[in-house]
C-alpha cells in the first residue's frame, strides 16, 4: 500500500511548486535528463503506449531552429531556459505495442481506428508531459510549460521525416524565485468538481 508523502515532498511537487519564466545561469548534465525520462517512462499510460517522444534542445543552435515557431512572448524565456523540451506524440506508437504490451493484440485497436490512434497520442502524450513536469520537480529542477508556439512549424523543422507531431513545449532549469509574480487564484472545489 502506497504511503501519503509528506508535505515537504508536496510543497516540492505541488504547494510551493511554480511555473517559472526566468532561469538561472545554470546546465543541466544529460544525466540528469536521462533520469528524468527513466521516471517518466514508469508512470502510467494506456495499454502502457508511452506514445510521448521527447526532444531536449539544449545547444544554441537548436534555440536558434525552435525561435521562430515561439510566439513573442515565450522567446526570451525559451532562448534563456537551460533546456527546452518539445514533447510530442508519435502518430505510429502502435507499432511498438507488441513489445511493450505483449499480453494482447493491441496494435490492431489502434490500426483498425486512425481517430482512436491520434486521440490515444494526444491524450497520453499529454499525460506524460504532467509526468515530465512532476518527474522534474521531484529532481530538483523548476518548469515552464508553454502551448504557445506554432506545432506546424515545430513539425516541419524537426520531425519533417517521422510521425512525430508537438503537442507542447516545457522550459526546464533553475528558475529565479525572486522573479516569480504572485500565485495567481485557483478554482475551489465547488466550483471545479462534483460528485455524481
Amino acid at each position: 500500500m502506497a504511503v501519503p508523502l509528506d508535505h515537504q515532498a508536496l510543497d516540492i511537487l505541488f504547494t510551493t511548486a511554480r511555473t517559472h519564466s526566468h532561469w538561472q545561469d545554470k546546465a543541466i548534465d544529460s544525466v540528469l535528463l536521462q533520469q528524468l525520462y527513466q521516471l517518466v517512462s514508469l508512470a502510467p499510460t494506456s495499454a502502457n503506449a508511452s506514445p510521448g517522444r521527447f526532444v531536449f534542445i539544449t545547444s544554441a543552435a537548436g534555440k536558434e531552429k525552435l525561435k521562430p515557431t515561439l510566439s513573442s512572448g515565450n522567446v526570451e524565456k525559451t532562448l534563456s531556459a537551460p533546456v527546452t523540451v518539445i514533447v510530442a506524440s508519435d502518430g505510429e506508437f502502435y507499432e511498438r505495442l507488441p513489445q511493450l504490451f505483449p499480453w494482447a493484440d493491441a496494435r490492431s485497436w489502434f490500426t483498425s481506428s486512425p481517430a482512436l490512434a491520434e486521440e490515444t497520442a494526444f491524450r497520453n502524450s499529454s499525460l506524460q508531459a504532467g509526468y515530465l513536469i512532476l518527474a522534474a520537480r521531484a529532481l530538483g529542477l523548476d518548469a515552464g510549460p508553454m502551448s504557445g508556439f506554432d506545432a506546424e512549424k515545430v513539425n516541419a523543422l524537426f520531425f519533417a521525416e517521422s510521425n512525430w507531431k508537438a503537442n507542447m513545449l516545457i522550459n526546464l532549469g533553475y528558475g529565479e524565485a525572486s522573479k516569480l509574480h504572485p500565485r495567481l487564484p485557483r478554482l475551489t472545489f465547488n466550483e471545479a468538481c462534483r460528485f455524481a
